[in-house]
């Protein structure tokens, strides 16, 4: 008897970083580390389980901007280039391994066959289109694709400006359409930030939900009879689930998470900060500046083990690791499910249990497997069925409180403090200030017929939307590479600026605005009038 259900949610995303008038750019290595270390693992995982009939159901964001980049011509022969590299560097360590460690040089092997495979994966199964894979998986029922808000803008502190709101939440909806071929059911509010009234612009998008943190749910107006447990539908008719805490407690804990036991793989040792620079300076990028190549031969270990005193990574031995831990955390989920229904008299409750999507393979190597092993123990329990929301709310969901979720976020302490403190509030000034001037232009010019006018106008709204990405003030936030962050918004708002300045003067340079379709080519079917106010 099905006492209760659980929802895997994977939020995909990055920021959308493309530079054509390079070779190679270091952080467009973010997307080539994603494609090998998440995004093809978990198709390989979905197809493990598809051929062995082994039901499952998984709920994924893959925001516009990934969509755009996973869909570009350049990003995937670089993505190649990349994978050739790893191919050439992974043979020359099978040979310096040899004489090294028996188990470097085993995973010598390992990554040798790895890369190879997935450069197969990549060009020949799925002709350089991995969107292909998870859309086999969403045409079979297996996984819900859901969208996000256009470049993944931090909708709370646009709350001011309703057509900011609704450019980003369209733009999101209309990016969906073109890449998977229909409007999307649900949605991932970036940095799965809410505050109140941001569901009216679903609702005129016909989004039927969308998630927010745990808080969000405990906080809302009227405390809800069955806490995370249970969606609510907000008084403008759209759905809303809260995400698990004791779920997200058991996986990603620092303390006491999956992640974290001895046997699995250590992220932060790598050869290409291990080697020396004359041995590794070929697979650098054109700088020198030395990074991660995804061959790393060391195990967690143990807690507080300095770097240096790592042990040697058995690939066995951590695979047995996932498959214990999958089959752990399905006997936990049940045991949730069922104590639930008793507390709540036999209302089956729903379990949320959202991640980001690079936490499984790219961060936690083994992740991947774990979600295999998971679904594989879920299979033979009858307590808890996995389920995605749509089916939920259509064949689930007997009745429903109204509701308004509270102001929330899933970052660090629950609210806005991380894209909005000391190190990055300098941003908003400009991105409020360009927010005004898209409107001022778009209110303007909306019966223009200039052709050249219209492809600056929408190139304007370009360059607003790739501003707004929370990703730069998150990385002003944590300081990894801050310039990077800060030269990216600043870039974008002066390209904006110049526009402006051309469009309402009536001088636009024709060669120059050709140079910076091609420099910042996303949404290509973008209409400036989406920035209306009147």
């Amino acid at each position: 008897m099905t006492k209760g259900y659980f929802t895997l949610v994977l939020h995909a995303h990055l920021p959308y970083i493309h530079h054509p008038d390079f070779e190679e750019f270091m952080e467009e290595k973010w997307l080539f580390e994603a494609i090998s270390e998440t995004y093809i693992p978990l198709l390989r995982a979905f197809k493990r389980l598809e051929n062995d009939q082994i039901p499952f159901a998984i709920t994924m964001s893959i925001t516009p901007p990934l969509m755009e980049m996973l869909d570009s011509q350049s990003l995937q022969e670089k993505y190649k280039r990349h994978l050739q590299a790893l191919i050439d560097l992974s043979a020359k360590e099978i040979e310096k391994t040899r004489e090294e460690n028996p188990k470097k040089h085993k995973m010598a092997k390992y990554y040798h066959e790895d890369f190879k495979d997935l450069l197969r994966i990549f060009r020949d199964e799925y002709d350089s289109k991995i969107l292909n894979g998870f859309k086999h998986f969403y045409e079979s029922g297996n996984l819900e694709i859901i969208t996000c808000n256009a470049t993944h803008g931090f909708l709370p502190l646009m709350d001011r400006y309703p057509n900011a709101v609704r450019a980003q939440v369209k733009t999101g909806k209309q990016t969906y359409k073109k890449h998977i071929g229909e409007n999307p059911k649900g949605i991932w509010l970036a940095e799965c930030g809410y505050t109140a009234g941001l569901d009216k612009y679903l609702a005129e998008e016909d989004i039927r939900y969308f998630f927010v943190d745990s808080h969000g749910i405990w906080y809302a107006d009227t405390p809800p009879r069955y806490g995370v447990y249970r969606p609510l539908i907000t008084e403008n008719g759209v759905f809303v689930f809260g995400r698990d805490p004791e779920s997200s407690e058991q996986v990603w804990s620092a303390e006491s998470g999956y992640p974290g036991d001895f046997r699995y793989r250590e992220f932060y040792r790598d050869v290409g900060f291990d080697r020396e620079q004359e041995y590794i300076k070929d697979y650098l990028d054109s700088c020198g500046v030395r990074s991660n190549t995804g061959i790393k031969y060391y195990k967690v270990t143990g807690k507080g083990v300095d770097l240096g005193k790592k042990e040697f990574y058995d690939i066995d031995e951590a695979m047995e690791a996932a498959r214990a831990h999958g089959n752990d955390f399905a006997h936990k989920k049940a045991a949730q499910v069922a104590h639930l229904y008793d507390v709540f008299d036999g209302v089956e409750p729903i379990i949320v249990a959202p991640f980001d999507a690079e936490l499984y393979g790219h961060w936690w190597f083994e992740g991947p497997a774990f979600i295999e092993h998971f679904f594989r123990a879920l299979n033979h329990m009858e307590a808890i069925e996995p389920i995605t929301p749509p089916n939920f709310i259509e064949n689930k969901l007997k009745s429903v409180q109204i509701d308004t979720p509270g102001d929330s976020t899933w970052g660090a302490n629950g609210y806005n403090e991380v894209w909005l403190n000391g190190s990055n509030d300098w941003i908003y000034k400009h991105l409020d200030h360009l927010i005004e001037k898209m409107g001022e232009l778009a209110n303007l010019y909306k019966d223009t017929e200039d052709e050249l006018k219209i492809r600056a106008l929408n190139q304007a709204a370009r360059e607003l939307l790739l501003a707004q990405s929370s990703d730069w003030a998150f990385i002003m936030t944590t300081g990894t590479t801050v310039e990077y962050a800060s030269n990216r918004t600043k870039q974008h708002v002066d390209r904006f600026l110049k526009l402006y300045n051309e469009i309402t003067n009536d001088t636009i340079n024709k060669e120059d605005l050709e140079k910076v379709e091609w420099l910042d080519p996303i949404f290509k079917d973008i209409d400036y009038k989406v920035y209306c106010t009147q």
